[in-house]
C-alpha cells in the first residue's frame, strides 16, 4: 500500500530543515565484489542501528502456476540457516534487546532489524547467514511446514475474512493475464501445493543472491565500522546469476467491469478502481492528492457527502495503490443496511465529475499537502523508517537521499492539476466495479452500467 503522508507542524523537531527548506538523507554507498550494494547513514540520535535488507523479487517475479514462493521465502528465511538454529533468530535478537521483521510485496521482499549499536555484527550476521547459508538448513520438511503457515494464513486472510477476497479479485479483475500483478502476493493454493522443493530452492538460488540485494544500516555507527562489518560478514556470499526485471504491457481498461461477490458479510461494499501512473511517474504525486480531496478523511468531499449528509454509507476512502510496473486508484465504501451500492455509486460519480469540472480550492489543496508532508516528515524521526525509505528510493530511482526530490512533487501541485489527472485517468467508463453483498442478496450490487460523457 502507498504510506499515507500527513500536517506541517514538525518545524521545530526539524530546525535543519527549517532553515534550508530541504530534505537530506546523507549516506555513503558501495558495492562489495559479489554484488551486494551497501548503504550507510549516520544518526546518532539515539543509540541504535537499524538493518534493512531489500531483496530485488517480489510476486510480480513469479510465473503463472507457481505463484506466493517471495512469501514463502519471508517466512522460511526465518526458520535457521547454515550457522543458526532454528527458533534462535529471533532469541539471539532479543536477546540482545533488537527486534526484526519482513514483508512481502509485488515488486521487492525486505527484512529489518533494529538493534542497540553495540549489537550491529549481530544483525549482519544473522542476515548474511540467511542470505549464504539458507538451504544448508533448509529442508523438504521445513519448506512443507512454512507452506502449511502460509495456506493458514491465506484462509485467515483471505479466504475465512469478510471481504477478504476483495484484493485478489482486485488484481485478477483489473490486471491483463500476461500482467505480473495479476495474482495476488500471498499466491494460489493450488500453486502453493503444487510447488516442488526443487522449485522452491531454484527460485531461492536465483533471487536471494547479494547482487539482486541492497543492506541499508542506518543510525549510531560511523561508516568506516559499518563498511568493516558488512566486508566481513557478506564479502564471502557468491554471487548468483543476473536478474531481469520484469516486463508489463501498458493497458487499458475496455469499458467498465462490473464483478459481484456474495460473501459472508452484513454490509454491501463497493471497490472501485481506475487504472493510474506508476509510482515515481509524472501524475503519480498528482493522483496521491486527488485521492485524499475525495475521500481521505473526515474533511473530504465523499465522506462528507456519504456518511455526513446522505448518510447512505458506513465509511468511504481512497488511495493510489502505487507500483513499480501498474497502479490503481481505488475507493472503498460500506454501505449502511439496506443501501445499494448503485446509490453510493451515484454520489462517487457526481463527485469525480465535479472535480474534473472545476478545480478545488487553494485551500482544499493545501489541506491535504500538508497532510501528506507531516506524515513524509515524521519519517525522518525513525531510523528504522529512514532505512527502508533509502531502500526504497535507491530500488526505484537509482538515488538513496530522494526525498527532498520526492516532497516537491507534493508541494508543486496546483488546483489545475487536480481537475486535469483527474479528468485523465478516473474516467467513468474505464473502471473496475467489485460488489461485495450479503449471501442472496446481489440485488444491492452494482448494475452494469456506463456513463454519459
Amino acid at each position: 500500500m502507498k504510506r499515507l503522508l500527513i500536517p506541517l507542524l514538525l518545524t521545530a523537531a526539524f530546525p535543519a530543515m527549517a532553515q534550508d527548506s530541504r530534505l537530506a538523507l546523507p549516506f555513503t554507498r558501495f558495492t562489495l565484489d559479489n554484488g551486494l550494494t551497501v548503504i550507510v547513514h549516520e544518526d546518532f540520535s539515539t543509540p541504535m542501528v537499524a538493518v534493512n535488507v531489500w531483496y530485488h523479487v517480489g510476486s510480480s517475479y513469479e510465473k503463472s502456476g507457481r505463484t506466493g514462493f517471495a512469501h514463502l521465502f519471508e517466512h522460511i528465511m526465518f526458520e535457521g540457516s547454515g550457522n543458526v538454529k532454528e527458533g534462535d533468530f529471533d532469541n539471539l535478537l532479543e536477546g540482545a534487546g533488537g527486534s526484526n521483521n519482513g514483508s512481502t510485496s509485488n515488486d521487492r521482499t525486505n527484512y529489518y532489524e533494529t538493534v542497540p549499536s553495540n549489537a550491529v555484527s549481530l544483525a549482519l550476521f544473522l542476515e548474511s547467514d540467511r542470505m549464504g547459508h539458507l538451504l544448508k538448513a533448509m529442508s523438504p520438511g521445513k519448506v512443507d511446514g512454512q507452506r502449511d503457515v502460509v495456506k493458514n494464513e491465506r484462509r485467515q486472510s483471505y479466504e475465512n475474512r469478510p471481504y477478504g477476497l476483495a484484493w485478489q479479485y482486485l488484481a485478477t479483475e483489473f490486471y491483463p493475464k500476461n500482467h505480473p500483478y495479476n495474482w495476488p502476493v500471498i499466491g494460489y493454493m493450488e500453486d502453493l501445493t503444487a510447488a516442488s522443493y526443487d522449485d522452491v530452492v531454484e527460485f531461492f538460488k536465483k533471487y536471494y543472491r547479494p547482487n539482486n540485494a541492497a543492506l541499508v544500516i542506518s543510525g549510531a555507527i560511523k561508516t568506516e565500522e559499518a563498511r568493516k562489518l558488512a566486508e566481513n560478514w557478506f564479502r564471502d556470499v557468491p554471487a548468483g546469476e543476473s536478474v531481469t526485471r520484469p516486463d508489463a504491457p501498458e493497458f487499458e481498461l475496455n469499458g467498465v467491469k462490473t464483478v459481484t461477490v456474495e460473501d459472508n458479510v452484513q454490509l454491501p461494499r463497493l471497490y472501485m478502481a481506475f487504472r493510474s501512473p506508476r509510482s515515481y511517474s509524472p501524475g503519480d504525486a498528482e493522483m496521491d492528492i486527488t485521492a485524499q480531496i475525495l475521500a481521505g478523511g473526515k474533511n473530504s468531499r465523499l465522506y462528507k457527502r456519504l456518511v455526513y449528509d446522505l448518510q447512505i454509507a458506513q465509511d468511504v476512502a481512497a488511495f493510489q495503490n502505487s507500483g513499480a510496473l501498474g497502479s490503481q486508484l481505488i475507493l472503498i465504501s460500506t454501505a449502511r443496511p439496506g443501501v445499494g451500492l448503485d446509490q453510493i455509486r451515484t454520489v462517487i460519480d457526481e463527485e469525480i465529475a465535479r472535480l474534473k469540472a472545476t478545480p478545488p480550492s487553494q485551500r482544499e489543496l493545501q489541506r491535504v499537502v500538508n497532510q501528506y508532508e507531516m506524515n513524509f516528515l515524521s519519517q525522518f524521526q525513525s531510523i528504522e523508517a529512514k532505512a527502508d525509505l533509502m531502500n526504497n528510493y535507491f530500488r526505484f530511482t537509482g538515488n538513496p537521499d530522494w526525498a527532498n526530490e520526492d516532497l516537491a512533487r507534493y508541494r508543486a501541485v496546483d488546483t489545475g492539476d487536480i481537475s486535469s489527472v483527474t479528468a485523465t485517468y478516473l474516467d467513468l467508463n474505464k473502471r473496475l466495479m467489485l460488489s461485495f453483498v450479503p449471501k442472496g442478496s446481489t440485488h444491492l450490487a452494482v448494475k452494469p452500467a456506463e456513463v454519459k460523457p
